[in-house]
């Protein structure tokens, strides 16, 4: 395995996982590489394979409106404990939809 693919998958199990649980455990938010609140990860979603998430559907913004997808590589680190999962790009440069 390559050497970036082999660091990436590390994490991306992780998050599936975490993500994996009863249903309350779905209610994570995410913090950009400030620190600021990107929102309430949504659901996984899924790609090429059934058992990784490619990434993150995210609702955020008044009444949780908005929608962000994040992609599983932006993910830096998973907090267990405050159920937080850190990103180590700006929410400025997370794509939204819908």
């Amino acid at each position: 395995m390559p050497g970036l693919l082999r660091d990436l998958v590390g994490p991306v199990l992780r998050l599936a996982r975490h993500l994996l649980g009863p249903v309350g455990d779905l209610l994570r938010l995410l913090a950009d590489a400030k620190g600021r609140v990107v929102g309430r990860v949504e659901c996984p979603m899924y790609g090429n394979s059934s058992e990784t998430p490619d990434a993150l559907a995210v609702r955020s913004g008044f009444l949780a409106r908005r929608r962000r997808l994040v992609p599983a590589e932006t993910i830096e680190q998973i907090d267990g404990g405050t159920k937080v999962i850190g990103l180590r790009v700006e929410r400025d440069s997370i794509r939204t939809f819908l």
